[in-house]
């Protein structure tokens, strides 16, 4: 089967008498434009999305008949789980992890972001609150700055003002 658009997203929607069959998906591939997977009832599917910016997330539905749907779901994985105790620590944190250029997300007055040793290490030691867990990775930050020397700010400068009144 070939998927080339979502249809929809789970939440809020009506199922009614359908079977559900999941997709799983790793945290990094839900930005992939081209992915082969098989449902867990054993259906091949192949995703092929030409868009740019195409983000699939938890729940997003890939097909929809009159019996079923397919619906992805996201694995949980290793990450570090960091809890800032400031805007001004979750300012710090955040700037650690971008200069890494490492995707980081944020959930619950979490941020997350896939384990790595060093990282984990490095963000102990500077004395953080940091554990290890497993969880899945669903809400990106998007701190990209607008191309072209745009005058709007970016998520950092916004976090640093914010600190700076404290």
């Amino acid at each position: 089967m070939l998927v080339q658009q979502k249809v929809g997203n789970i939440e809020g929607y009506a199922i009614e008498n359908k079977t559900i069959e999941k997709i799983e998906l790793e945290w990094f591939e839900t930005n992939k434009r081209i992915l082969h997977k098989k449902t867990n009832a054993g259906m091949d599917v192949s995703l092929r999305f030409l868009k740019e910016n195409q983000q699939l997330t938890e729940g997003d539905i890939l097909f929809e008949d009159e019996k079923k749907l397919i619906v992805v779901e996201i694995k949980s994985c290793d990450a570090i789980v960091i809890k800032p105790a400031s805007m001004q620590e979750m300012a710090s944190i955040c700037y650690e992890i971008g200069n890494k250029h490492l995707p980081l997300f944020y959930f619950a007055d979490e941020l997350l972001t896939a384990f790595e040793k060093p990282l984990y290490n490095l963000l102990l030691s500077s004395g953080y609150d940091v554990k290890q867990g497993q969880r899945k990775l669903l809400h990106p930050l998007k701190t990209t700055v607008s191309p072209h020397g745009s005058s709007s700010e970016t998520l950092f400068s916004k976090i640093m003002k914010l600190t700076s009144s404290e």
